[in-house]
């Protein structure tokens, strides 16, 4: 709890909004000039990915080298950017599980929405459609807890050892506007919330 702050980028446009993406980017790289990098961001798709990694490309200010997946093997990507300890990889779903950099060169888990089901997929689907034939609602009973669960994995990338200290941050809107963000954020892991960029900066510069 006293080693990381979890922050909700509530001043965010909205997730379905065109200009979503290039504002994740911006705030992607506020966050990791707090930091001095040692960032994952993570994507909940692909075409995501791209789009924020093709924007901090372009970005003025940056702060780190970059990488994304699929530029190497996963395995010589997280060489890379244990090795390099001030690195931004920008990444999907198969970051969110699995992997293991303790220490100081992860710092800081940028996550751009809030990871729900895709639900035409069949076994959401298949699901959804059996829980609506019992009378419930899907969406409160399966596809919120659902994405509580992957929310806590993508979290629980930054803290693996007690040394560890930094910042995860939601840069979905929803989480703070939305009657079921409360729900997702109750299942995370105890860490200090922060509200602005700089009560992050603030958060960042107490850790010794």
């Amino acid at each position: 709890a006293s080693r990381a702050a979890f922050y909700v980028a509530d001043d965010l446009p909205e997730p379905s909004t065109p200009g979503f993406d290039r504002a994740c980017a911006e705030r992607a790289r506020e966050l990791a000039e707090i930091t001095g990098g040692g960032a994952f961001v993570l994507c909940t798709s692909n075409r995501a990915m791209r789009s924020i990694y093709n924007e901090l490309v372009r970005s003025p200010g940056r702060h780190g080298p970059l990488l994304v997946q699929g530029e190497a093997p996963k395995h010589v990507l997280l060489e890379r950017f244990r090795a390099l300890g001030d690195a931004i990889l920008v990444a999907t779903m198969s970051f969110w599980e699995g992997v293991d950099v303790p220490g100081h060169a992860l710092r800081l888990v940028v996550i751009d929405k809030i990871p729900f089901a895709v639900p035409t997929e069949p076994v959401v689907a298949a699901r959804s459609a059996k829980i609506e034939a019992e009378g419930g609602n899907p969406f409160t009973q399966y596809a919120v807890p659902s994405a509580a669960i992957t929310l806590k994995q993508g979290f629980g990338r930054l803290i693996r050892t007690r040394q560890d200290a930094g910042i995860v941050a939601l840069l979905d809107r929803r989480a703070a506007k939305r009657g079921y963000g409360r729900q997702l954020l109750d299942s995370l892991p105890p860490a200090r919330r922060v509200k602005t960029l700089e009560d992050a900066r603030d958060f960042w510069q107490s850790l010794d």
